[in-house]
């Protein structure tokens, strides 16, 4: 059965802080979540068909995981289990500002442990767009498996999209991320990418020159989007740039999933409209919508489950400014 996305990565639980107990300690809430699945989830409510590749642990977090996907119209298809090592974990810490600081417990975590043997080529040759990230690229077995996924999307012609995502403390190095981030860049036609990824990634302070300097070492991408948290985001595509501001919400909690959200907005504009040279409007479109998927997801703890509806998208667009 043709899919409009299929995902490769990490599926975790997201340990994020819900109030204090009697005691005054933090009580801590077990999100599910993960870039790629966050991706999906609003997708599948914008009414796209979408599968998940990836691995859980055969625990009663990985149980929790798989239900939760089920619960939202993820394919499970691909989900493996394994037998010896736990689900991933990671606790986030929110800053007054909604910023976040991640702690991960993935030494090794299940998310890891996926395999070549266990990539499932006609699901990704069914698919519109293979999206993936870069987590999914920091250590074998998983790289491995991801790096033929990405032979095989590349060889049938499928649309790639990569957000990488940058989680410092899972490498081992930041040159050793950079290496494996430039051969992400290789294969993608779509780059969701955040402004301080950006910087670090080209050592470039000026965006459009960063950009620039990236389409000149990637000239196979066809489209890249910046995103800029509270300064909104842009869109560039063959010379040209669109600016679209942020939807400031005032009771915003915390960013979790913000970024996967905006990608998720600019996918679906993608799939209804094909991957094609947009006029300047279109552009903005796009991220007017994927601006507004964005913000409302930060008014929410986690991401996952709890991915606005169109209705609710295009209820915040046409609200005053």
């Amino acid at each position: 059965m043709a899919k409009d996305v299929v995902a490769l990565g990490e599926l975790l639980i997201d340990f994020t802080e819900n109030g204090t107990s009697s005691q005054g300690n933090p009580v801590l809430e077990a999100n599910p979540g993960g870039a790629p699945c966050n991706v999906l989830a609003l997708l599948c409510g914008l009414g796209h068909d979408v599968s998940f590749i990836g691995k859980v642990g055969k625990d009663r977090f990985g149980k929790q995981l798989k239900e939760v996907l089920t619960e939202v119209g993820i394919g499970t298809e691909a989900l493996m289990e394994d037998e010896d090592v736990h689900t991933t974990l990671a606790f986030v810490h929110t800053y007054p500002d909604g910023d976040r600081d991640f702690s991960f417990y993935r030494n090794p975590g299940a998310d890891m442990m996926l395999r070549r043997d266990e990539i499932p080529e006609e699901l990704i040759k069914s698919a519109k767009i293979f999206h993936f990230g870069s987590l999914s690229m920091t250590s074998e077995p998983v790289k491995g498996a991801t790096m033929k996924a990405l032979k095989i999307a590349k060889d049938a012609h499928i649309t790639i999209s990569f957000d990488p995502n940058l989680r410092e403390p899972l490498w081992s190095s930041l040159e050793e991320a950079k290496r494996e981030i430039a051969q992400g860049m290789c294969f993608c036609d779509i780059l969701k990418i955040s402004d301080n990824e950006i910087l670090w990634f080209t050592g470039i302070d000026d965006y459009d020159a960063a950009v620039a300097a990236i389409l000149d070492e990637f000239p196979q991408i066809k489209i890249v989007f910046l995103t800029m948290g509270r300064e909104g985001s842009v869109c560039y595509q063959n010379g040209r740039k669109v600016t679209a501001p942020p939807f400031i919400q005032k009771n915003t909690m915390e960013t979790t999933g913000a970024g996967d959200t905006f990608c998720a907005g600019v996918l679906h504009y993608i799939l209804e409209h094909g991957l094609r040279e947009y006029t300047e409007v279109e552009m903005q479109e796009m991220l007017e919508f994927a601006n507004a998927a964005a913000s409302i997801i930060t008014t929410r703890r986690g991401a996952l489950r709890v991915m606005p509806s169109r209705e609710e998208i295009e209820e915040l667009i046409k609200s005053p400014k």
